[in-house]
């Protein structure tokens, strides 16, 4: 077992480093301003989790067949997550994002989502290369659905009365399909059976889900250089997510109190406030309970890789979910 990503990874390095190649060459536009934050967001990097999943299901179900496509749809599923950080960040007025200036901070707010819409549109001019029905309806039930998650988001802004439910559900819209959506695609590309599709299916979406839970723990104990974000932001920008909302259930009297507070004032959080409500988090057991269920959706990834064959790519996806939860950014 590998908790180092770049080992974790090495079944697919070769088709990681083409991935990047493809990327480049697909953002490619006769408009300086799309080419200027494209290579702007390209050199901004990020770990591609997602394009990753893809090509270690469709490698570990194909089993050594040939595969094709693969790059492409890769591909295609960074632009849409690309794209969702777009609009994400103009949303919530972010100015911080893997340790650099946000396109929107760089550029602005009108740039960030025009070029958001490029990217869905040229996602979806690739998606028809393998004339393939259902490769379209996997993504556009995928794009449709974080869509949705994002209003569901917007809803649950600065509303303390948010339950772990409606929380999950905005995790299993927002984050958990476009994971859910890789996996199925790699499946389908290897033309895995029925089993090893909903297999594909449930590995993405539990994987997806851990992935987003520690997120919602590392935005309270990492810092801004391992996050490469502004610590807090998810309360600041009036988010509650999980370990706030263990505050608001399990909480004492006077936590449960000043979480509310932070959440219907997060937007004009006073610095004592924000850390009080930080002390809170770390004293209480919000944390460990926040743990304890990504540990669970780990665990359920897991399981479901039992009808995959047995081989470097599985073993991949297996040690993909010991990773989620020990990473530090």
């Amino acid at each position: 077992m590998s908790t180092n990503l770049q080992n974790i990874l090495s079944p697919i390095s070769s088709d990681m480093n083409a991935l990047n190649d493809v990327i480049r060459a697909s953002l490619r536009s006769e408009v300086a301003l799309i080419n200027q934050i494209s290579s702007y967001i390209v050199e901004a990097g990020g770990k591609r989790i997602r394009p990753a999943l893809l090509l270690l299901t469709s490698q570990s179900i194909a089993n050594g067949k040939e595969l094709k496509h693969q790059l492409g749809m890769a591909t295609v599923v960074e632009f849409i997550h690309t794209a969702t950080l777009l609009h994400d960040d103009v949303v919530d007025e972010s100015n911080l994002r893997r340790g650099r200036a946000t396109a929107n901070a760089a550029f602005g707010n009108a740039a960030s989502v025009l070029v958001g819409d490029f990217l869905y549109s040229r996602a979806f001019q690739m998606m028809v290369a393998p004339n393939e029905l259902k490769i379209m309806e996997i993504l556009a039930e995928a794009t449709n659905t974080i869509a949705e998650g994002e209003v569901l988001q917007l809803m649950n802004m600065h509303d303390s009365d948010v339950n772990e439910a409606r929380y999950m559900q905005v995790i299993h819209f927002k984050t958990g399909k476009l994971f859910e959506a890789s996996c199925a695609l790699g499946a389908l590309l290897a033309k895995a059976s029925e089993e090893q599709y909903q297999a594909a299916q449930a590995y993405g979406r539990h994987i997806g889900t851990a992935f987003q839970l520690i997120d919602d723990i590392l935005d309270y104990t990492a810092s801004a250089e391992q996050m490469g974000k502004n610590a807090g932001d998810d309360l600041r920008e009036g988010k509650p997510t999980l370990p706030l909302i263990y505050l608001l259930d399990q909480g004492t009297p006077e936590q449960k109190k000043l979480v509310k507070n932070a959440i219907d004032q997060a937007e004009e959080l006073p610095d004592d406030l924000f850390m009080q409500v930080y002390k809170a988090i770390v004293d209480s057991k919000a944390i460990t309970y926040t743990e304890a269920a990504a540990k669970r959706e780990a665990q359920l990834a897991k399981n479901s890789l039992a009808c995959f064959p047995k081989n470097a790519a599985t073993q991949s996806l297996m040690d993909l979910c010991d990773y989620s939860l020990i990473r530090s950014t």
